[in-house]
């Protein structure tokens, strides 16, 4: 059993649709499940759709129709005939998307979030598996909302696993192609759930685990897990091999390649995770798995952009001691803000967070109660693991240093 991956990127439109079928062709698809993300751009788009629902009614319809659009443009570009089902298929689903705007009565945003993001998922993976089927690849397509079950914390919610476990081993079958939805799962009322940003990569892995398939391929549009994200680093290295505790270093810190979820449950069972470009599916890529820790042993630098920082203070310079400190962390997961770095001295404390929620200014009100507090906004937090001199004088040229932090294995520097 083996589970591939394929993220937007690479069924952008219908060429990347034919490319995903030739790379099955090249690499085998026997006892295999294809995990597959939105088209494209479509989850920023769908998040769009959510935002003017919200804000700006007047633009709503506008934006659906933008999604609408693309994905018919890509169904023309693929089936000949207008009279195919898929077409009837992908506009039922659209019906059903704009029935959910028009009855929700619900103001909570994420319940919303996740109820129509989840659609990218469901119209990619229909469009793609009635392709594979017209062109005599034969494959069945399920409904992931059937097979993994969550919690109702949507927009990262949890696995139940039990649950999950007893639904993939009782009711998934193995002997033919399979091709599911990424990033979904359902909660106890059958709503819809997502798993967090790049929760594709954590749908295969689950999956993976419970079915103990042999690997993971993950197909990007990069010849691997590279030392560096190209997009702000020249002359980023494909790292050719990784152990699972390492990757799941850089997946904390931030690595865009791997979502930080998805190693666990592949260590458990020592599933190998390979990452390959779906645009030479025949070369090797990366290997994370039972190995060596790092191949080859250089500098990998991580960015992440618009964050948070916040400088705290006593107000009368007595120490910020452990009382201080929970109650911060309290504040902190109250407003939902994932922590990056935090520092203390002691007088002071100061954290890096990633205001996903946009609760920002309603913590900031509450630490100021009791603290002195300076906020810096749009700040990049950069990590280096396995550092050098060379290294730190690269991320630091030219930048405002507000905060850094050094450990034997692994450098942190917040810069405006």
């Amino acid at each position: 059993m083996q589970v591939f991956k394929f993220g937007g990127a690479s069924i952008k439109d219908a060429e990347g649709v034919k490319n995903l079928a030739s790379v099955l062709h090249k690499v085998g698809y026997n006892n295999t499940l294809v995990v597959v993300s939105a088209m494209g751009k479509t989850t920023n788009a769908l998040e769009l759709v959510i935002k003017n629902y919200f804000d700006k009614t007047s633009e709503l319809q506008s934006s659906l129709q933008d999604v609408i659009k693309y994905h018919n443009a890509v169904l023309i570009d693929l089936f000949d005939n207008e009279n195919h089902p898929i077409f009837q298929k992908i506009s039922l689903l659209f019906k059903e998307l704009k029935g959910f705007l028009n009855t929700n009565k619900s103001p909570d945003y994420n319940f919303v979030y996740d109820q129509v993001i989840g659609f990218g998922e469901l119209i990619s993976t229909a469009i793609i598996s009635e392709y594979l089927n017209g062109i005599e690849l034969k494959n069945s397509w399920i409904d992931v909302r059937e097979y993994i079950k969550t919690d109702n914390y949507y927009r990262s919610a949890h696995v139940d696993w039990e649950k999950t476990q007893k639904l993939i081993k009782s009711n998934f079958k193995r002997s033919v192609l399979n091709i599911t939805q990424g990033f979904l799962g359902s909660d106890s009322n059958n709503f819809t759930t997502t798993l967090g940003r790049e929760g594709s990569d954590y749908t295969a892995a689950i999956f993976a685990y419970c079915l103990n398939a042999n690997r993971v391929t993950i197909w990007k549009d990069v010849p691997g897990v590279l030392n560096a994200d190209p997009r702000y680093f020249e002359n980023a290295k494909l790292l050719n091999k990784i152990s699972y505790r390492e990757a799941i270093e850089l997946a904390f810190y931030g690595a865009s390649v791997i979502h930080p979820k998805t190693l666990q449950p592949l260590q458990r069972k020592e599933i190998p995770l390979f990452v390959k470009s779906f645009l030479n599916p025949e070369n090797t890529g990366t290997r994370i798995g039972k190995e060596v820790m790092l191949d080859p042993m250089i500098p990998c630098f991580i960015v992440k952009k618009n964050q948070i920082l916040i400088k705290l203070s006593s107000l009368d310079f007595s120490y910020i001691v452990e009382e201080n400190i929970s109650e911060i962390f309290n504040l902190l997961h109250l407003y939902k803000m994932k922590v990056d770095v935090i520092q203390n001295s002691a007088i002071s404390f100061s954290v890096c967070v990633d205001n996903i929620y946009n609760n920002l200014e309603k913590l900031l009100h509450h630490l100021k109660a009791k603290f002195k507090v300076l906020c810096h906004k749009n700040v990049s937090l950069y990590t280096i693991r396995h550092y050098n001199d060379k290294a730190i004088s690269q991320i630091e040229a030219d930048k405002t240093v507000l905060l850094k932090q050094l450990t034997q294995e692994t450098v942190q520097v917040v810069t405006k």
